[in-house]
């Protein structure tokens, strides 16, 4: 396939560690060795990276606040063009505050149901840090999502956190479609909890199914494999390694190119994709 032909895919998810401070219920966690990247194979997987894709995401497995290079790989990714952006649970905010603010990252999406998904019992605590940090990043122009990802879910504790926020950021709030703009580049967010691919699920009953992966996302885990969404949590979709293929390289191959062409006809070519609840049970994607 000529180079042309690959376009700037919108977002890649980085996993820059996949070891995690808490143990959240609807996380499907990693079975994969633990690893920190380190400066050098941060450097050479965005090298490889560059001019390809558009939006960074420090995400897939792991909680990037753990990394003591995040700050620094930040800086570098805005250097090398990309819109980083960091997904969080954040209980490491205030410890990271000075040096994450200082490298102002575009985005920070905070998964605030992460609380309750740990049997949080009390969440003032948890929420007052959140928002001290939040609306700071949000008056320094960072855009900040607190996520509240559970409805028919880890739930029971919405409203309180609801309120706990309006604490701090007092309504009247701006009603969008997927939650509140609660202030300039301050928002609340809801979505459906869902079931995480599992390679040992049965496969769901479906006459057709579409995914953006591949044509809008692609996923890097913390070894330079490259997977084809954020879900694919512990690579059981392997179509390469960054870190001994170019990015043109690994999409060519045939795996990667009967996966994508297979949603642009609405297939799941890969087992483990019918085996998603993300896009197979919410049909919340359409092409």
């Amino acid at each position: 396939m000529d180079e042309k032909q690959h376009k700037i895919i919108s977002r890649c998810y980085l996993e820059i560690t996949n070891i995690c401070n808490l143990n959240c219920k609807f996380c499907p966690k990693t079975k994969r060795a633990k690893k920190y990247m380190d400066q050098a194979e941060f450097d050479l997987l965005t090298d490889r990276l560059k001019g390809r894709i558009k939006f960074l995401y420090f995400h897939l497995m792991g909680e990037p606040l753990l990394h003591p290079l995040l700050p620094a790989f930040v800086l570098s990714a805005k250097e090398k063009g990309f819109i980083p952006v960091i997904t969080t649970n954040g209980t490491l905010l205030i410890e990271n505050a000075a040096r994450l603010l200082d490298a102002k990252p575009h985005k920070i999406q905070i998964s605030i149901h992460s609380h309750e998904g740990n049997e949080g019992a009390d969440p003032d605590g948890y929420i007052a840090r959140v928002m001290n940090f939040s609306t700071d990043a949000a008056e320094r122009g960072i855009i900040v999502v607190l996520r509240l990802w559970n409805q028919g879910g880890y739930e029971r504790n919405n409203e309180r956190i609801l309120q706990l926020i309006a604490r701090h950021v007092p309504r009247p709030w701006t009603e969008r479609y997927d939650g509140w703009k609660i202030s300039p580049n301050l928002y609340v967010e809801f979505d459906k909890m869902f079931e995480w691919p599992d390679e040992d699920h049965e496969e769901y009953a479906q006459e057709e199914v579409f995914c953006y992966a591949l044509r809008n996302q692609i996923g890097v885990l913390a070894d330079g494999t490259v997977v084809p969404c954020c879900l694919d949590h512990d690579g059981a979709v392997p179509l390469g390694n960054l870190f001994q293929q170019s990015l043109h390289d690994i999409l060519s191959t045939p795996r990667a190119v009967s996966l994508l062409e297979g949603f642009s006809h609405h297939f799941a070519a890969e087992p483990f994709c019918r085996k998603c609840g993300y896009a197979s049970v919410t049909k919340r994607f359409r092409k």
